[in-house]
């Protein structure tokens, strides 16, 4: 395989980390190029979307994670591409179609500390070599040293270390190779600290990922673990990735991995990973608190209700809302009202023009759900 190939595949591979950018909108997923290059929207600083690369560097790997198809032990086709030869590529392709930035990540073939060296070492050719001062987004490999994520940090937009399951006992039924709190806990908090207000590094942010599925985890212990993450470690931001069993052809016929995991076909557990990331909407902009959120008798979320419903269903004391007078945060509690529907109420009210949702343009399933709970006078 030529360079060019080894990227197009390389790329492909690239796909199960979702930590960049989610896909509940046409506009959030992945397209691809007629050179056959797939590129991922992300969110910019300046607000908006705007198109990276996302790579490995490697897809050879000797963990041993049971939700990667790219696990130690497959039969899949390995490749490696060196550092110059990434930077190279990348620069000639951010040329041509002026991407916004590249997400790298990689195998692990050896040791963490190997993997991040290349990944180190083709964030520091594009910099000093290329002079390149766009969007850099670098994977942080579980168990790498402190040494070696200060070197990511100093060249990087966004770092991301994923950590896949919430808590020890769902980890462990992921993977042996890794351990929960010294590679990947540990970590995550140091790059907290370092990127935290007037730190070194405070330019840096940080996200994560959960896999949905794999390890029998229930929401409550996701949606926990997600608040934690937002509230004592400042993560800019969480993502979710259903566990797709069918696309790993031996895992299809695998029993789940623990009498917890439940009985999810693989369209629930997308259902899953939607309701997830509505919920972390609620907390990240809503200022939701755990408390807020409403979790079923298994301690999942409802996969029949949005988050917001669930909670209004079981909160009729706060309903119905008067829409003449309500606060914004009231209103806010509405299903189906979201902020820019909430300021147009707002405004219509300041302007004395407001008889009902459809004076701020609620129709239709909308103002079905919206409707049952709020009063016009």
């Amino acid at each position: 395989m030529d360079a060019r190939d080894k990227l197009a595949r390389l790329a492909a591979d690239a796909q199960y980390d979702l930590s960049c950018a989610c896909g509940t909108k046409d506009q959030d997923r992945r397209v691809r190029g007629a050179d056959g290059m797939w590129v991922y929207p992300a969110a910019v600083p300046s607000g908006g979307k705007a198109l990276i690369l996302k790579s490995l560097l490697t897809n050879a790997c000797g963990n041993d994670c049971r939700y990667c198809p790219l696990r130690r032990g497959r039969d899949t086709p390995r490749t490696t591409l060196q550092p110059d030869d990434m930077a190279r590529l990348f620069i000639d392709y951010q040329r041509r179609r002026n991407l916004h930035g590249l997400f790298l990540t990689s195998g692990v073939p050896r040791d963490a500390d190997h993997a991040m060296r290349q990944i180190v070492d083709t964030a520091a050719i594009l910099r000093r070599k290329y002079a390149y001062r766009g969007f850099l987004h670098l994977k942080i490999i579980p168990g790498a040293s402190d040494g070696a994520i200060e070197a990511a940090l100093a060249l990087a937009s966004t770092v991301s270390l994923n950590v896949e399951a919430p808590t020890r006992s769902t980890f462990e039924r992921l993977t042996r190779a890794k351990r929960f709190e010294r590679d990947v806990v540990e970590p995550i908090r140091k790059i907290s600290q370092w990127t935290a207000r007037g730190g070194r590094y405070a330019r840096v942010k940080q996200t994560t990922q959960f896999v949905v599925g794999a390890a029998g985890e229930r929401d409550r212990e996701i949606v926990t673990a997600t608040h934690r993450l937002y509230r004592k470690l400042r993560l800019n931001r969480v993502y979710f990735s259903a566990y797709q069993r069918a696309r790993d052809a031996e895992d299809a016929h695998r029993p789940a991995p623990s009498a917890d995991a439940g009985d999810y076909v693989p369209q629930d557990l997308l259902t899953r990973e939607h309701r997830l990331y509505q919920v972390d909407f609620l907390l990240r902009k809503y200022k939701w608190e755990l408390e807020d959120v409403a979790f079923e008798d298994d301690g999942n979320l409802s996969l029949a209700a949005d988050p917001k419903l669930a909670w209004a269903r079981r909160h009729p004391e706060a309903f119905p809302v008067p829409l003449r007078t309500a606060s914004k945060q009231q209103l806010l509690r509405v299903p189906g009202l979201g902020p820019i529907t909430v300021g147009r109420i707002l405004q219509a009210r300041r302007s004395g023009g407001l008889r009902g949702l459809r004076d701020v343009g609620v129709t239709g399933k909308r103002l079905a759900k919206a409707d049952p709970y709020v009063v016009a006078r």
